[in-house]
């Protein structure tokens, strides 16, 4: 191909693809495709007239998973509260919800209130409020919605929600976030677990809600039977904990915690909602866990989600250069969409190296899709998600973003 052929394929009116409207009169419409997308006209836009990196989402795979998830625990008898830190998005959220999810979980008081401003109830926060600026806003959440929850793994956390909440003649609920394998939080269960339970139950302004055990060693455990163990181990004392709670006579309606990885395990641990965030997405990490059925694959979900990149130079032998370094995803990935043959290396901020060891390979401007090894700190680093049918984008979904609003 020459130089000036190279360039005309590059060039030409996207009016000459055949998936491509006829209208389309110039390949120079990044300004007419972001008017459109602020109008929510998605007419004739399509995967190549994205910048990038950017985040795709396959419609048809992420409506599959998210049946998938309600389907189940209708199926087995356990309530869904699903996790919005994967996606930070009310869009995903509304759709959860819609299926049946009991609420949301949110990790940060700043995607709580994002829920609750979109009018999503029975959400929880899932991390203990510590500080006056968090205590503050968890009342403030609860004044605004009596369905809003928090958690609390310290005595002192009750007495300052009781005050908070008392001051502006509210009810909050507050369950107990007790220890089950990881050290980051969580009060001693047993006893322990129950004299803080008795002391939230004796608060004139809060309501106990149940207790929390989250075991986040055992969701990504390889190997199905050895997860189940990991998580008899770590959640079985919180379950025990609720039955002590129960029999001293104080109401615990929930027993909530598992993920995406245990999902067909916490029932039949004794839990009564499932915390699962994903399962709608998927990565690569939870895609070498290892399923129940198949040891050497976890494929009960779809990896609906990839960030879409161009490769920007074609220098060197076997190798190609993306824009897609660790500003676009924090953690380098180790799969690309489609390419096994295709080794995936960090070079730097904004790039990133795809090698490979016989053929072609990959051509100047090519678009290439990573799948996240880690979804939490992938979206994050987005504002929108493309939700594509194919090829042509049929959706935008805002994520919650970075700047302007407080974001903690």
């Amino acid at each position: 191909m020459t130089r000036r052929d190279a360039l005309s394929s590059i060039l030409a009116p996207m009016a000459l693809s055949a998936n491509t409207p006829s209208t389309a009169k110039s390949p120079f419409r990044y300004a007419e495709i972001e008017a459109k997308i602020q109008r929510r006209d998605f007419t004739g836009i399509f995967k190549e007239d994205l910048a990038t990196p950017s985040m795709i989402l396959d419609k048809a795979m992420f409506e599959q998973n998210v049946k998938k998830m309600a389907d189940h625990c209708r199926t087995t008898g356990i309530d869904l509260r699903a996790h919005c830190k994967i996606h930070k998005s009310t869009d995903v959220a509304k759709r959860q919800v819609a299926l049946g999810s009991a609420g949301i979980c949110c990790a940060t008081i700043a995607e709580c209130e994002l829920m609750v401003q979109a009018g999503i109830k029975n959400v929880l926060y899932t991390c203990q409020p510590a500080g006056k600026n968090k205590i503050w806003r968890t009342v403030t959440l609860a004044a605004k919605d009596p369905t809003f929850m928090a958690v609390a793994d310290d005595p002192l956390t009750v007495d300052l929600l009781e005050e908070a909440a008392a001051s502006v003649k509210i009810k909050l609920t507050v369950l107990t976030d007790l220890y089950s394998g990881l050290t980051r939080a969580g009060h001693a269960t047993g006893q322990p677990g129950l004299d803080l339970a008795k002391r939230i139950d004796s608060k004139k302004n809060l309501r106990f809600g149940g207790v929390m055990g989250y075991s986040g060693g055992a969701s990504h455990t390889k190997g199905w039977e050895a997860r189940r163990q990991k998580s008899m181990e770590d959640v079985g004392p919180v379950v025990e904990t609720a039955a002590l709670i129960k029999k001293a006579g104080i109401h615990a309606p929930l027993i909530t915690g598992g993920s995406t990885g245990t999902y067909n395990i916490d029932k039949s641990i004794g839990l009564t909602e499932l915390q699962a965030g994903s399962y709608i997405f998927m990565d690569t990490a939870y895609m070498k866990i290892g399923g129940k059925s198949d040891p050497a694959s976890y494929s009960d979900f779809l990896p609906s989600l990839t960030v879409m990149t161009t490769v920007v130079s074609r220098n060197h032998r076997n190798q190609a250069t993306i824009d897609a370094g660790n500003k676009a995803m924090l953690r380098t990935t180790d799969q690309v969409k489609g390419r096994q043959d295709l080794v995936v290396e960090n070079q730097g901020a904004e790039y990133g190296i795809l090698k490979w060891s016989e053929g072609d390979g990959l051509k100047l401007g090519q678009r290439v899709e990573l799948y996240c090894t880690n979804l939490d700190t992938s979206t994050n680093v987005y504002d929108r998600y493309y939700v594509v049918e194919g090829e042509r984008v049929v959706d935008v979904w805002p994520i919650m973003g970075r700047g302007g609003a407080v974001q903690r």
